[in-house]
């Protein structure tokens, strides 16, 4: 089962991805958690009960300080390179795994080894003896080589969620507008309550709707001077397109037609 962010939401109760806190998804069947990619400031995770096999989604979480993995199907201790950049990370409960092995010690050692900042594992606090003798006695691990999953949920390539999805591009377009100007980039959750829903055939072509979203969501940042100076900018062009549209009446149906619909309109 994959991780949504709906899910997400009803279970941490919040509006947006960017605020999640706390999060616990205990015994939810889950087996992709490629959701974490966008959720940064998770501080305190419990996916224990799972059927979670890669922790590579979790690199990017760096405020995370608890996370709990215990009895799922992590094969390989090699997992714990995804979180050696989390520097926060404080508590990891990872029995159960089929990683931990049969031998208890050296799992622990290694585990330490990899990560000296643990200060309780598996519930059992950590000492300052451990981690010198983990330096010397655990096993140096190394990243795991990049799975199909991992592809899947890093790149989105094949992801239900975010395959061909216009929010996306939209979204990354509109950021590199803000950030050639020095505004704040809009997070996908922000952006997606900003743009206003439409159907599939209200939807102009795909390369206008991404810069009239991004041009509609820059204006929200302007001040009333910066306003009017866009205003002038769109009549100037609107006066563009009448005279072309003139010339191209004058062109098909002559003086006459053109007469009538500049008297209709003035």
């Amino acid at each position: 089962m994959k991780l949504t962010r709906k899910l997400v939401l009803a279970k941490a109760k919040a509006s947006d991805l960017d605020s999640v806190r706390k999060l616990n998804c205990w015994g939810c069947s889950l087996s992709d958690i490629s959701i974490f990619s966008q959720i940064p400031n998770i501080d305190v995770l419990t996916l224990s009960v799972n059927s979670i096999s890669s922790l590579s989604p979790l690199a990017g979480c760096h405020s995370l300080c608890e996370l709990y993995l215990r009895r799922n199907s992590i094969q390989s201790l090699s997992e714990l390179c995804h979180l050696r950049s989390l520097s926060r990370l404080r508590v990891l409960w990872l029995a159960e795994n089929p990683c931990c092995g049969p031998e208890a010690s050296r799992y622990r050692l290694t585990v330490l080894r990899c990560l000296p900042r643990l200060q309780k594992l598996d519930n059992q606090v950590v000492t300052e003896e451990e981690v010198s003798l983990a330096l010397t006695h655990g096993e140096d691990i190394t990243t795991p080589p990049t799975t199909v999953q991992d592809q899947l949920s890093t790149n989105g390539m094949a992801d239900v969620d975010t395959e061909n999805d216009p929010l996306n591009y939209n979204m990354e377009e509109t950021n590199k507008i803000r950030e050639q100007l020095g505004m704040k980039l809009l997070a996908r959750d922000k952006f997606e309550s900003l743009s206003s829903p439409v159907t599939k055939e209200a939807k102009l072509p795909f390369k206008k709707t991404h810069t009239l979203e991004a041009v509609l969501l820059l204006m929200k940042d302007l001040d009333e001077e910066e306003l009017q100076i866009v205003h002038t900018v769109a009549l100037n062009r609107l006066q563009t397109y009448t005279v072309l549209f003139f010339v191209q009446c004058r062109g098909r149906c002559g003086e006459g037609m053109v007469t009538v619909y500049l008297a209709c309109i003035s």
